[in-house]
């Protein structure tokens, strides 16, 4: 009788053996199955992004006070800009500088145009202080702004503080020359042609 008995708790044992093994050998199969089931292929590297132009000045920030020796209240002189990331399918570049805030910022009622430059080559990466009373790069031309002058004209407020906006447009062709285009006679142009843009922002309040 104790024979017996022993024999069929060996038979038991080693069922549950069995068992545990067949149980443990699923659960790997089924983590395994997990596992390889994943993503099998490679991450994909994005194209990398296009840096867009950007135009600054070494003498004001961006939204920051243009000093008064750029003003009506200085030498009235074009400060120097400077700018970097001209596609590569640019042609020439054009600049326009003009002021929403005409003649009141609480009460604007127009924008006025302070400076207009085309057909700057596009391998020009900046232009010096006065560039337009003392040479713009070869092939430049200016056009007129709202004194009716070909030159710049610089911020002369008459109320509050108002904001300059130094505009610089990539195009990808040579604009055909024009008799001293207005501001909107150079928009009209560069409508096909535009391929990048980046604008500068001033500000300036009369002291006196």
């Amino acid at each position: 009788m104790q024979y017996w008995r022993l024999l069929g708790l060996a038979v038991l044992s080693l069922a549950f053996t069995a068992c545990a093994k067949s149980e443990k050998s699923q659960v790997s199969d089924t983590l395994a199955i997990r596992i390889d089931s994943g993503p099998q292929t490679k991450p994909t590297r994005s194209a990398p992004k296009k840096m867009p132009i950007i135009i600054t000045s070494p003498v004001f920030a961006a939204n920051g006070s243009i000093p008064s020796k750029y003003t009506c209240e200085g030498a009235d002189m074009s400060p120097p800009l400077e700018w970097f990331g001209v596609p590569p399918d640019a042609k020439t570049l054009a600049l326009i500088v003009d002021d929403p805030d005409a003649p009141d910022p609480a009460k604007p009622q127009r924008v006025y145009v302070h400076w207009v430059v085309y057909n700057i080559p596009a391998n020009i990466t900046k232009l010096a202080e006065n560039a337009a009373k003392t040479g713009l790069p070869s092939g430049a031309i200016q056009g007129i702004n709202d004194w009716r002058k070909q030159t710049y004209g610089g911020p002369c407020p008459p109320i509050g503080r108002h904001r300059y906006f130094f505009k610089l447009y990539a195009l990808d062709t040579v604009l055909p020359e024009m008799l001293i285009p207005t501001k909107a006679q150079l928009e009209k142009e560069m409508e096909e042609h535009l391929v990048d843009f980046s604008e500068l922002i001033g500000t300036y309040q009369k002291t006196k």
